[in-house]
């Protein structure tokens, strides 16, 4: 069967979007082609007459080449397909490229005229890019400055994919010596578009190279004809127009809009940055690289990378769903999000001694290297007898459970997958991975600490709040760990948080349930090892060369676990054991403590191959401490929007006060992307991820927030059920009915209010009980009791108190119930379920709303609004639920059937249902009769029922009652966030 299609024709038909597999060096068969309808953006077999043939002159702007597909998603109405359309390769292992995404285009599916236009405008984009590259290619060839040499590690092996004019070679290595200009070019910008012009190849070598009358780049341009420059100005004019109207369009949405289609234009920005230029994304087109060596099961060539890889770091699987109803699998390319870091360094058997200054001058010489930089590139035949190049490569994999941003995402959820999850693998190989040589492999995780737990995002230093049971925190904890020692064996936690502080809080009840799981851990696992290493402490005053300390606590350990070995395609040692670290954010502390494990076991693995490194003439190994804290830079981006702290000691081993300053820069970035973008971006996430359906995006235009999709709320909402029936339920004789989770205003006796939280409902033969829950703490905070027979009256209807979005205006969605009763003894409210009083006695607070005009003196309310029945978690996950009309209608049903059949029957039903003499009932019937006249109306009354229908608070009374206020900070919060 055809493999996995390296490159892919991308065009608009009349009926739908074709991408066709091109045929690349090396490929016998090709696939055909795959349409995606209009409209509804189903995927099938498209029919080759629609495919250009090779002899067509194909409008170059009326397609476009990409190299894989990320995936197809739909908002409401809108169906969008993500291409990969610009690559950079990475590494090489066993002679397979990876690949880091660099550009992907994003086309609707909507209609032929959407896609003609998004293919124009990604044509002409690529186009353009395509242009530049010729020109500085042009530019370099032409320049007689000798450039620096690209660094090994960073070329591309052979592809049997034809190199594109998209794709971006790595010139040079990160962290590679070069001279000021070099220095300047590679920041990118940092320095101005000015200086970044000037020092390039066409700005001051330019300049010199006219200074000194050589011919080249610099030298002027014949002049340009008329009919010429009108003609390059109108084509200019023709692009430039072209690429507004894209945008335009793109920002555009139908008519009748809901708000998760107007959050349209800022998703698909979302997209774009996220999956291209934000360069997380890794793929490659032969090998799995989703599992390290020792889990990385013998496959053959004919199984699809997509059913081996490993669904935990599978980012872009709910993407590609509904190319699989196709049938054809060339389209399906896992891709993972994490870091992908490769260098070669040469070691030395018998280093040369350096005995003196002059001798240590003479060497440095000869090597052409400074202090402080890596080793030049050195070709194979230069290598001494005693030396051997190797190479090193590190391959992080963030775990698709429990996904997303710093604040928004901590702990662990219900399933004991922890936030910030993330393997990180380091392997020793030779650059060929010649089958000869020995390859090693050690591997080590982080993740947040297993327990529940949140941080607000609105403080530089937020207090941790635990969160949920003892008895949940350990489910999970349990949980998560029997999964980890399942995998991979013996752990070893290392805890690096403050043992004295706000971080204590987690910290000490992290150890607490070691300790707990230790005792009651299941047969036949082992129990967890536990370091609780303080690092701010240990490390005060910028010493952070104290890890050695924790180093030396570990060492052993870290030695006896080792690492996997592969020989000749054969594993002939295996890890036992991991390393599972952790810090609060599990970035910057964790960072340097995982790359001096990582030195640590590569020092012991070249010990192994015969090599010391406490030798080596090179003790700065910056070759090493760049890839790792290019690594802590990616993974810190990917979860709090910045690179890592403490970068500076990754890189030099040395930390001073220009790192102090920078890491305040970053903290404050980190601290303003928490609270402006991170929530959208949240959504965004686990959108993509299938975790929610696109209502998230109706859901955050509402409230600008985003709910956890870990967090099981329906389960949970039983278990406040099951627990409020135990806490408010003390009478045994009474049976219970049922239990329901509604909205209540948090004042009780209120109905005009926009402060809600969701309390628990309980329905007895003899009552009713308003629950207030502590979702943090799965605790009954208060509850009060309505005896049924007080009963007056129960009002069903609308319910809106906002208007400001539309799901809160709409009318089917925003229903409530208001059950007005007579309080009498029995009725009582219990707070924090200790003290007991009776309702008169217990005086309410209503300065957070108004009562609305109704029940008459001495009466009181229970007000409730239904929940939304549908939700973007619950679609997601499969959950059926009843409409919010008929789950109100079905509790004030039961409430009334309930009140009504506990009450006495009127005593003329009474008198007939006795067993007298007629005489009596003569008498009885006068009686009656002459009492039907004063309580006609109340028997009408009653036969009616106790339920009212109508408004309670109607859509045009809201539109009222929302202030400018209140709208004005809503679009205020909609500018900013979203």
């Amino acid at each position: 069967m055809p493999g996995l299609a390296r490159k892919l024709l991308i065009f608009a038909a009349v009926d739908g979007l074709v991408i066709q597999p091109l045929a690349t060096k090396g490929q016998t068969r090709v696939s055909g082609p795959i349409k995606v309808k209009y409209g509804d953006a189903t995927v099938a077999l498209a029919s080759r007459d629609q495919t250009p043939h090779a002899s067509d002159s194909t409008p170059p702007k009326s397609s476009f080449e990409a190299f894989g597909i990320i995936g197809l998603f739909t908002v409401a109405r809108l169906s969008y397909l993500i291409s990969i359309t610009g690559r950079q390769q990475v590494a090489q292992i066993r002679g397979c490229p990876i690949y880091v995404v660099t550009d992907v285009a994003i086309t609707p599916c909507t209609s032929q005229s959407d896609a003609e236009t998004a293919i124009g405008h990604t044509a002409l984009k690529l186009r353009r890019a395509s242009a530049k590259e010729s020109s500085e290619e042009t530019s370099d060839t032409e320049s007689e400055i000798e450039a620096p040499p690209a660094a090994t590690g960073a070329q591309d092996t052979d592809d049997p994919d034809p190199q594109s004019d998209r794709e971006i070679s790595q010139a040079i290595e990160p962290g590679a010596q070069g001279g000021i200009a070099q220095d300047v070019f590679k920041k990118g910008g940092s320095y101005g578009h000015f200086a970044q012009r000037w020092f390039s190849n066409r700005g001051w070598m330019a300049n010199r190279q006219q200074g000194l009358g050589l011919s080249g780049v610099g030298a002027a341009k014949p002049a340009e004809s008329d009919e010429e420059e009108g003609q390059r100005k109108k084509k200019e004019k023709n692009d430039k127009e072209l690429s507004k109207t894209v945008l335009r369009e793109n920002s555009t949405v139908p008519p009748n809009s809901t708000a998760g289609e107007s959050l349209t234009p800022k998703l698909l920005r979302t997209a774009h940055i996220w999956f291209g230029n934000s360069k997380s994304f890794f793929f490659s087109y032969d090998m799995d690289i989703t599992r390290n060596i020792a889990s990385r099961s013998v496959t053959t060539s004919h199984v699809p990378l997509h059913k081996i890889a490993d669904p935990l770091v599978f980012w872009n699987q709910s993407l590609l769903k509904p190319f699989l109803a196709s049938g054809d699998e060339s389209l399906m390319l896992p891709v993972m999000q994490g870091f992908v870091g490769q260098r070669t360094f040469v070691v030395d058997r018998q280093p040369p001694q350096i005995d003196s200054q002059l001798d240590s001058l003479e060497m440095d010489d000869m090597t052409g290297s400074v202090p402080g930089s890596p080793p030049q590139e050195r070709a194979s035949m230069d290598l001494r007898s005693s030396e051997k190049k190797y190479t090193i490569t590190v391959l992080s994999r963030r775990s698709v459970k429990r996904a997303g941003l710093r604040y928004l995402r901590r702990g662990i959820d219900d399933e004991g997958f922890t936030a910030n999850s993330v393997e990180t693998e380091q392997i020793l190989s030779t650059p060929a991975w010649e089958p000869s040589s020995k390859v090693y492999s050690f591997v080590q995780v982080r993740g947040s600490i297993p327990l529940f737990f949140t941080q607000s995002p609105y403080s530089l230093k937020p207090i941790p709040v635990l969160q949920h049971s003892p008895e949940a925190n350990f489910r999970a904890f349990s949980k998560h760990f029997n999964r980890m020692s399942e995998k991979y064996g013996s752990m070893q936690l290392v805890n690096l948080v403050e043992r004295h502080g706000v971080e204590a809080i987690v910290g000490n009840e992290y150890q607490k349930n070691v300790e707990k799981y230790n005792t009651e851990k299941p047969s036949g696992t082992q129990p967890l090892a536990f370091e609780w290493f303080d690092f701010h402490s240990v490390c005060r005053g910028m010493k952070f060369e104290k890890v050695s300390q924790l180093l030396d606590t570990l060492g052993d350990r870290i030695e006896k676990a080792g690492s996997t070995v592969e020989s000749a395609g054969q594993i002939s040692n295996k890890q036992d054991g991991v390393l599972r670290t952790n810090c609060m954010d599990c970035l910057d502390r964790t960072n340097v403590c995982q790359s001096s494990f990582g030195k640590l076991m590569l020092d012991r693995q070249l010990k192994e191959e015969g090599f010391d490194m406490s030798a080596q003439v090179d003790q700065e190994n910056s070759w090493f401490n760049t890839l790792w804290a290019d690594n802590g830079d990616a993974i810190s981006k990917q979860y709090a929007s910045t690179a890592a702290m403490k970068g500076d000691y990754t890189r030099t081993r040395k930390r001073n006060y220009r790192g102090m300053v920078n890491d305040l820069g970053l903290s404050l970035t980190r601290f303003y992307s928490g609270m402006v973008n991170d929530h959208f971006s949240q959504a965004a996430i686990d959108f993509f991820l299938g975790n929610v359906t696109s209502l998230v995006f109706d859901e955050f235009e509402a409230s600008m927030m985003t709910k956890d999709p870990g967090v099981s709320m329906s389960r949970m909402r039983e278990l406040a059920i099951e627990t409020s029936q135990k806490i408010a339920i003390e009478n045994s004789k009474e049976d219970f009915v049922g239990g329901w989770t509604l909205l209540s205003p948090r004042v009780s006796d209120t109905i005009k209010t926009s402060l809600f939280e969701e309390a628990v409902l309980l329905l007895t033969d003899a009552a009713l009980y308003l629950c207030r829950f502590d979702w943090k703490l799965d605790k009954v905070s208060s509850f009060e009791r309505v005896e049924l027979a007080h009963v007056t009256e129960i009002k069903v209807g609308t319910y809106i108190t906002s208007t400001i979005s539309p799901a809160q205006a709409d009318a089917a969605k925003n229903v409530g119930i208001v059950v007005t009763y007579e309080p009498g003894k029995t009725d009582v409210k219990r707070t924090n379920t200790r003290s007991l009083s009776s309702l008169p006695r217990q005086p309410e607070q209503k300065a957070a709303g108004k009562p609305a005009p109704g029940p008459g003196p001495g009466q009181r309310r229970v007000v409730l609004k239904a929940l939304y029945a549908h939700t973007a978690i619950s679609e997601a996950q499969g959950v059926k639920r009843m409409t919010e009309v008929e789950q109100i209608n079905i509790i004030a049903a039961e409430i009334e059937r309930l009140a009504l059949a506990g009450r006495p029957p009127p005593p003329d039903r009474v008198s007939r249902g006795r067993g007298t003499s007629r005489g009596e009932d003569a008498e009885g019937d006068a009686d009656a009769d002459a009492d039907r006249g004063r309580k006609g109306d109340s028997r009408q009354e009653e036969d009616k029922g106790l339920i009212n229908r109508g408004d309670i608070i109607s859509l045009d009374e809201a539109k009222r009652a929302t202030g400018l206020f209140e709208q004005l900070g809503h679009s205020i919060m909609k500018l900013v966030w979203a």
